[in-house]
């Protein structure tokens, strides 16, 4: 399928919703549980989206959307959220998601890209040149990631459980 912006909007405005109904409420067992040594929780992956609206998706797209010559994007930190997220709650954290993804979706709209501006470029640390369209493709793919791995974290819970069916259950393979 070819980048189409409006189909993308339509799911990034969706990810605060899909948070909110599977996660707001539900037990801290779920919410601090991960899937072993050096991996996230629920909670951890709701802080890293955080940062993700606070600092990456719209200062790269302003970035390429710039008549700037510094193309340059500054580095992520996938680990910020350790730090920020102290002394939150989860439902604080999916609050200050939901206003955060608000207010970056509106921005982006704002912007009346188009199609041609799909081919601007921004300079990321790790891979050089990337295109809009591909700074705006992973936005959206991220957070399905995030959701997907959410939903592993939580299955896992019950690995052991669910006895001879794990042969049929993919998430926790």
């Amino acid at each position: 399928m070819t980048f189409n912006l409006e189909n993308s909007i339509e799911l990034l405005e969706r990810t605060p919703l899909i948070l909110e109904t599977q996660l707001r409420g539900i037990s801290d067992v779920w919410i601090h549980c991960n899937e072993g040594e050096e991996t996230w929780s629920v909670f951890d992956v709701v802080g890293h989206l955080i940062h993700g609206e606070q600092t990456d998706w719209i200062a790269r797209l302003k970035i390429i959307l710039s008549e700037g010559a510094d193309k340059n994007f500054k580095p992520f930190d996938r680990f910020a959220m350790f730090e920020e997220s102290k002394g939150k709650s989860l439902n604080q954290l999916l609050e200050e998601f939901k206003v955060l993804r608000e207010k970056n979706t509106s921005i982006l709209k704002s912007k009346n890209i188009t199609e041609k501006d799909f081919n601007r470029k921004g300079i990321h640390p790790v891979f050089g040149a990337v295109t809009l369209s591909q700074l705006l493709s992973c936005w959206m793919v991220h957070d399905l990631d995030h959701l997907a791995q959410i939903n592993r974290i939580i299955a896992k819970q019950y690995k052991q459980e669910v006895g001879p069916w794990i042969e049929f259950l993919k998430i926790l393979k």
